[in-house]
């Protein structure tokens, strides 16, 4: 029987009392499906009922198969091997009892002896040599980490595998490894994620919503298309809405005008004594029948226009793209913006990540920095802004600049958006704050949310807010992995912010549709060695 998930009439709700799904029904079949939706719709949450790694308050799961599960993130403990890792832990070490001459009849018959090549094949298959089984795993990176998650899944082969954001702090390799999988795996496959070009690789696309859920056949380029025309659709609902409203003010205005000109000509006559007063009140009566009859049937019908305008309304506001329009920085275009000769330096003691780099960037330049998990991106950036001491060599930057970093550490975690806002721009009054903060979104009491509360994609629009948002926006601008840990609705607001600034960018990114949409002119690949 092929495998598949069937999810019925599924509640949940979190440890404060937030629900997250309420009567959910959804299935997945034998097919690669990609799971979406913004941060803390419950998208892992899901996947770890799908699991049994938590239990719903209500529903039911039902599932044909076994399953395997790869997690954002992993407890490790200095005895935490490499083989404890990809579950061959006891097999292994029956193994080597057995070539040490110590092992039982037990392990004789227990024994597999082509366990060494497959471990070695799946750490090929996912980019990773052929670790000691005995490795400690706190001696990997996050990276490291995640592509032995996926060499695991290979040996245990599961009818079923669920995975949760694993293209994230992945190298393009990484990426490409995590692509490979999936072109390959012949079972059922749920995604969680925000990698778009991971996203083309599936067959069909579930948009979890406080509505619930919603598939779409095909990728996500198929999707995208689909929610264009939604959007469109949607305006164009909102557009015949709001001028059916307005047609029936018009006609309510007119019929009001005709009545009082009525009205009027009709004092006139009895105040001149040509109509009988029987007849008089007879008219007046019925008048005044007519008109409000013609009164409640013209205020239901409005009624009814506005309230599909308002439906019409929210339907457009949820589905539209953040848009910016922000003030120019004045940087010509032959201005140098920074400048690095023969820069040499190391985030601690072991020998140099970055040797004799020398770059400048001269006026509005869009570049990129990519290369593999440890080459140095992050640690260039600190040489750079001089967060970190150069060996030899030097670097300046010669405008007026700020940075982001994955945490956006640039902003105080204590305070509002407004107070960081201020904070960073002492020279702006209230008005020009505002307005600033409601090009990002924040409007109202949404620009006095403590940024410590803040979701990863509300605090990278509140950074973009509070740097480039203002009437004096820096005239560069330094972005280290800003998309790591974003869905995709926060990743296309923050490309939007980007697009609409005309200073020099500098980011470090392995998002390649994200530096496509935010226009990258130029890309420096570092080597896995450094320069």
């Amino acid at each position: 029987m092929p495998a598949s998930i069937s999810l019925h009439q599924l509640s949940y709700s979190t440890p404060d009392n937030q629900p997250l799904f309420t009567g959910l029904d959804l299935s997945f079949g034998n097919h690669r499906t990609g799971l979406i939706g913004r941060n803390g719709i419950g998208k892992s949450t899901l996947l770890r009922i799908v699991a049994g790694l938590i239990h719903p308050a209500s529903g039911s799961v039902t599932i044909q198969g076994s399953i395997g599960m790869l997690e954002q993130s992993v407890q490790v403990t200095p005895q935490t091997t490499i083989a404890d890792q990809l579950g061959m832990a006891d097999a292994l070490a029956r193994l080597y009892r057995l070539e040490r001459g110590d092992g039982s009849i037990d392990d004789a018959g227990e024994a597999d002896w082509s366990l060494p090549g497959r471990v070695e094949t799946a750490l090929k298959q996912v980019g990773l040599p052929a670790y000691e089984a005995d490795r400690p795993l706190d001696t990997l990176s996050g990276g490291q980490r995640t592509r032995l998650a996926l060499a695991r899944l290979i040996l245990t082969a599961p009818d079923i595998i669920l995975l949760d954001e694993p293209t994230n702090n992945l190298d393009a390799d990484g990426r490409q490894a995590v692509v490979d999988l999936l072109h390959h795996w012949r079972g059922a496959a749920v995604i969680v994620s925000h990698d778009r070009n991971l996203l083309r690789q599936m067959d069909a696309i579930v948009e979890l919503t406080t509505l619930g859920a919603r598939t779409y056949g095909g990728n996500w380029d198929h999707y995208a298309e689909r929610k264009a025309l939604e959007l469109a659709s949607a305006e164009h609902d909102l557009a015949t809405s709001e001028r059916k409203v307005a047609d029936i003010d018009r006609k309510l205005q007119a019929v009001a005008e005709k009545k009082a000109r009525k009205d009027g000509a009709g004092k006139r006559k009895a105040a001149k004594g040509d109509i009988p007063k029987i007849m008089l009140g007879g008219m007046k009566e019925n008048s005044e029948n007519t008109s409000g009859e013609s009164a409640r049937l013209a205020n239901r019908l409005r009624n009814d226009a506005a309230e599909a305008a308002s439906e019409a309304r929210s339907n457009v506001e949820i589905l539209t793209p953040l848009s910016v329009t922000l003030t120019p920085t004045g940087l010509p275009a032959g201005r140098t913006v920074l400048q690095a000769v023969a820069l040499t330096g190391r985030p601690d003691s072991t020998i140099p990540i970055t040797r004799d780099l020398s770059l400048q960037i001269v006026g509005p330049e869009r570049v990129a920095i990519t290369g593999p998990n440890g080459s140095g991106k992050t640690t260039l950036l600190r040489l750079l802004t001089g967060k970190l001491p150069a060996i030899t060599g030097a670097a300046r930057i010669m405008v007026p600049y700020a940075m982001l970093d994955q945490t956006v550490s640039l902003l105080d975690p204590v305070l509002s958006i407004r107070e960081n806002f201020r904070a960073l721009n002492p020279n702006a009054d209230e008005n020009t704050c505002r307005a600033a903060l409601a090009r990002f979104m924040f409007r109202a009491d949404a620009a006095l949310q403590i940024v410590g509360t803040l979701s990863g994609g509300e605090m990278l629009r509140a950074g973009l807010a509070c740097t480039i948002g203002g009437n004096q926006p820096p005239q560069l601008l330094i972005l280290d992995e800003p998309t790591n840990h974003l869905d995709i609705q926060a990743v296309q607001q923050v490309e939007a912010g980007l697009r609409g600034y005309d200073g020099a960018l500098l980011v470090v990114s392995h998002d390649a549709d994200f530096l496509a949409a935010i226009g990258i002119t130029r890309t420096i690949s570092l080597p896995m060695n450094g320069f």
